[in-house]
């Protein structure tokens, strides 16, 4: 019984320790060179996942949690990553877990 407890306690330590990995969301620009988001994370094309993973680990994260498109008016009060004025004015959030 009582390795059962133990057990239980310190899968709950791991758990919780998992829950709290530090997350970021980068804003990327459409049009940011390189990284592939204007063919494959802006239009979602299945090369996405690649696309973000490969963004969040040149940024010293581990993995990519989610991509999607981001509007403008979600930037409030940030400059999005970007080298000139965005095709159309279309971001993507890349949200990256260390």
């Amino acid at each position: 019984m009582r390795y059962g407890f133990a057990a239980l306690v310190l899968a709950a330590g791991v758990l919780a320790t998992a829950a709290q990995a530090e997350r970021r969301t980068f804003i990327v620009a459409n049009n940011s060179d390189g990284y592939g988001v204007d063919r494959c994370l802006a239009t979602g094309a299945r090369c996405g996942v690649a696309v973000a993973t490969a963004y969040c680990k040149s940024h010293d994260f581990m993995e990519a949690a989610s991509f999607r498109k981001a509007d403008r008016d979600e930037i409030a009060g940030s400059e999005p990553a970007t080298n000139g004025i965005s095709v159309r004015g279309e971001f993507v959030a890349i949200e990256c877990l260390r």
